[in-house]
């Protein structure tokens, strides 16, 4: 009989499992997608971004936090220039774009927390 960790604990790699995995990134990523139904889930979301991304628990997780942080603050920023260009018309057409945006990224980040792969460019504004 050898010692080898529990699962989840640092020492080792992390057990790999057929069901869907509840992981930090999954659960923000969650929240994110969420927001479009309840409107209230994304705060909620990069609070636990903030917090979670001064802890991570595995390497693959520090991409996804950076990257889930950059999705909701661009976010906000583009619907605050959109709802201020939204007074000459233009702004009303950001509006879909931005919400495609983030939940493109929000969904991108859930599929890979879910592979617990790293996220390629977490600094990018693209996809």
């Amino acid at each position: 009989m050898t010692n080898q960790p529990a699962p989840g604990n640092s020492g080792g790699p992390p057990a790999k499992s057929n069901g869907f995995d509840l992981n930090r990134p999954t659960i923000i990523s969650l929240l994110y997608i969420l927001s479009f139904a309840t409107g209230i889930t994304g705060i909620i979301g990069i609070i636990m971004a903030h917090v979670w991304g001064s802890e991570p628990e595995a390497e693959w997780q520090k991409s996804h936090f950076s990257y889930l942080i950059r999705t909701f603050w661009f976010g906000f920023l583009a619907s605050i220039i959109a709802g201020v260009l939204s007074l000459v018309l233009i702004g009303l057409l950001m509006f879909p774009l931005i919400a495609i945006w983030f939940g493109v990224r929000s969904v991108m980040s859930l599929v890979k927390a879910q592979r617990q792969e790293p996220m390629p460019d977490p600094e990018t504004l693209w996809v």
